[in-house]
């Protein structure tokens, strides 16, 4: 077979012969720059997670791609003390994240990221949009940079990096689950107010609710969030129209029947078109994308719903 012809065969025919078993997108992976690891693991000597790391687990996996999301938000996180000379770490995490993406670039796609509290913030995604390899998307982490969603000025600066997201054309990636360290509120109350204040802003582009809204595992606080936004896919809410969901890390080994059972019973009402699979940083065996996707196969759906969301691709991953 010509070379030529062989790589199309590897490129696309493989990632469609392991569709039915493995998910040809993994929408929720992490890389972190050594500097990075140090921060957050306190160890000066911590390799991070490179590009070729996370390739070798998706190959592992059968998964042909990744959306990488920026933790360059870590670096101003609110309940860590100030950083020296923040937005410099900042954008250079962002761009080390791009740089390390552009290795593989069939393989992985990079958004960038930053505490959207942060005075730098709009800077900060205006320069993302302005760079070939980041310009797709961005990653807001509201427990991490402590968005509190019955804060109304942390709301209304959350709706102007929504809306100035909205007007680059950038997807954003949202992780809306408020600080368990802070001990935010989070519940039906949190998630009107993310549809009605800060989503909103956003009608233009596609939105990826991390964690069906949660932060990892499934907690009373977030069914009752996601129902908010159940009931508005139900009632066919125009602001819905473009949300995704993905399901990174909320299904464990050892999860009891009952929230294996409310789960599915929720992605069913999302709809499984607009489920994505995710396994996040692989900073556990629990979470590289073989094992998160094994767990994940504990739901009780059917193969064809399995097979809708392993192959459910948005448009920011398409072209």
């Amino acid at each position: 077979m010509p070379s030529s012809l062989y790589t199309m065969f590897v490129g696309f025919i493989l990632p469609m012969t392991l569709s039915a078993q493995s998910p040809v997108i993994d929408y929720h992976q992490h890389l972190f720059s050594p500097e990075a690891a140090a921060l957050v693991t306190g160890n000066p000597g911590s390799p991070g997670i490179a590009a070729r790391d996370v390739i070798a687990l998706l190959d592992s996996a059968g998964i042909r791609r990744a959306l990488v999301l920026s933790v360059a938000y870590t670096w101003g996180k609110a309940s860590r003390a100030a950083v020296d000379d923040e937005y410099n770490h900042v954008k250079a995490e962002n761009d080390w994240t791009a740089q390390q993406a552009a290795q593989y670039p069939d393989r992985l796609r990079a958004f960038c990221s930053f505490n959207p509290l942060k005075p730098y913030a709009l800077e900060e995604l205006a320069r993302c949009s302005r760079e070939p390899r980041l310009r797709r998307g961005v990653k807001l982490h509201f427990g991490n940079s402590d968005v509190d969603l019955d804060n109304p000025e942390n709301v209304a600066q959350a709706r102007k990096v929504f809306a100035a997201a909205n007007g680059y054309g950038m997807a954003i990636a949202v992780h809306m689950r408020t600080s368990f360290d802070n001990q935010r509120g989070y519940g039906a109350d949190e998630a009107r107010v993310f549809l009605n204040e800060i989503l909103s802003a956003a009608p233009d582009v596609p939105v990826q609710i991390a964690h069906l809204g949660g932060a990892g595992g499934y907690e009373p606080a977030t069914d009752s969030a996601l129902g908010v936004l159940v009931d508005a896919i139900a009632n066919r809410d125009r602001r819905m129209r473009n949300v995704w969901f993905d399901v990174t890390a909320t299904v464990g080994p050892e999860m009891s029947p009952a929230d294996l059972q409310q789960i599915a019973a929720r992605i069913r009402q999302i709809g499984v078109e607009r489920v994505l699979y995710g396994s996040d940083a692989a900073a556990t065996p629990l979470t590289y994308p073989k094992a998160g996707w094994a767990a994940f196969r504990q739901l009780p759906l059917t193969e064809a719903e399995f097979g809708v969301i392993a192959r459910n691709i948005p448009s920011y991953m398409r072209d």
